[in-house]
């Protein structure tokens, strides 16, 4: 009788060390947290050529074309996205793309035809602002798994 209960004090050790919860619950990464750092790094990439594309001295309908494409990669995210606060933050940064898509040609410019650092900013700010929100969206702890 004594046997039994070791052998099986054994396997419940071993299965809670493998668990993880034997180290306090964590186990390290978990799929979710890999899929949040891996959407927030793609939402990174995507702000980060956005704000950039609105800062190289390009046409209006060159920057626009530049960001319908950063547009789509955003829509492909969200069309993964199983966590509605995630979709609904993903599809807030397609919404702020295709606004500054909308207003880039209607931006101030100086003499030399050029817009306005202080007008590409904001925009740069607001693209920003919407990216941020994928890091709340994804790490919040009623988030279902996944992304």
């Amino acid at each position: 009788m004594r046997g039994t209960k070791t052998t099986a004090m054994l396997v419940l050790a071993g299965a809670l060390l493998l668990t993880g919860c034997a180290s306090g619950g964590s186990a390290g990464s978990t799929p979710k947290a890999d899929a949040c750092a891996t959407l927030q790094s793609e939402v990174r990439d995507i702000s980060n050529g956005a704000q950039n594309t609105l800062a190289a001295a390009g046409t209006p309908s060159e920057i626009q074309a530049k960001l319908k494409d950063y547009s789509a990669r955003v829509v492909a995210l969200e069309e993964k996205a199983d966590n509605p606060d995630v979709a609904d933050a993903l599809a807030k940064v397609d919404e702020k793309l295709a606004e500054v898509s909308t207003t880039v040609g209607t931006l101030p410019t100086d003499a030399d035809g050029a817009i306005d650092g202080a007008a590409i900013a904001e925009q740069q700010a607001g693209i920003q602002a919407a990216a941020d929100k994928i890091k709340t969206a994804c790490t919040a702890t009623e988030a279902p798994s996944g992304y």
